[in-house]
């Protein structure tokens, strides 16, 4: 079943796409780039595929000719996303692309049969145990690289006495329950690396921190605003100092004075 998502939402991804390539880990890249395999193209696999920001990012850092099998549940995103994908990887090679619309929290080995690598970027986190499981389930025995998932820690510039008490209600506002799905929000790392292991997969984890400063200024605003709404929802008590928190924060934020540090956890499991 299709799902379309809120028209600002591609929005937010274009926002967030110069920071994501920022802050992914190139030492991970190098060790994909060790793990393919050189006689044949490279089939890559994108789950939760949004705008696209992933195969843009990787296809022109990888040798060889590539073909790109992009999913996501929404129709339009995946339209933007083949519509924009670069035709070229590292050495000039062709970078073709496919689209499937489907819930990847579904897929099994069948579906992934024949991938060189699977990929996905800011997803694990919105996803419940039983969910990872599957998915890990799912891309055993390929390459696995699944890039910018949080892991429940941030950091402020100038310091604040509330941070952490509104960073505390945004994580437990990941961890929610919704429609009788438990998501894992911070623990998504660390469960994902936990069922690799399990399957004797060896698994290597990189940190891959969003720095976000006076030139990220607009992305800053638009992340704060909807962290702070995230914590209020989780925990309404906070309505009353949140409001003087709202406008320092956001006002320093468009000021270029706010300087934040988002922590990420980059993770590839061997094929």
């Amino acid at each position: 079943m299709t799902t379309q998502l809120p028209p600002d939402f591609a929005d937010w991804l274009r926002l967030r796409e110069p920071a994501d390539a920022a802050a992914r880990a190139p030492q991970l890249v190098d060790a994909v780039r060790r793990r393919l395999a050189g006689d044949r193209p490279l089939v890559v696999h994108d789950l939760g595929t949004g705008t696209g920001s992933m195969g843009r990012w990787l296809a022109p850092l990888l040798p060889g000719p590539q073909h790109w099998i992009l999913y996501d549940r929404d129709a339009g995103l995946l339209d933007r996303a083949a519509a924009d994908l670069v035709d070229a990887a590292a050495d000039g090679s062709p970078v073709t692309v496919e689209t499937r619309c489907a819930d990847i929290t579904r897929l099994t080995a069948a579906d992934l049969a024949g991938a060189g690598l699977v990929t996905a970027s800011a997803l694990l986190d919105m996803l419940t145990a039983e969910e990872v499981e599957r998915v890990v389930a799912a891309c055993a025995g390929h390459p696995t690289l699944f890039m910018l998932t949080v892991v429940g820690r941030v950091e402020f510039t100038p310091a604040d006495p509330l941070d952490a008490e509104f960073a505390a209600a945004f994580n437990a506002h990941q961890r929610r329950t919704v429609d009788g799905r438990a998501l894992l929000g911070p623990g998504a790392v660390e469960a994902t690396r936990a069922a690799f292991t399990r399957r004797r997969i060896d698994v290597l984890v990189r940190p891959s921190p969003w720095r976000l400063g006076p030139e990220q200024a607009a992305l800053t605003v638009e992340w704060l605003t909807g962290w702070l709404d995230a914590a209020g929802e989780q925990r309404p008590e906070l309505a009353a100092p949140a409001g003087a928190y709202r406008r320092r924060r956001l006002a320093e934020a468009a000021q270029g004075r706010l300087r934040v540090l988002l922590h990420h956890a980059d993770l590839l499991a061997g094929g």
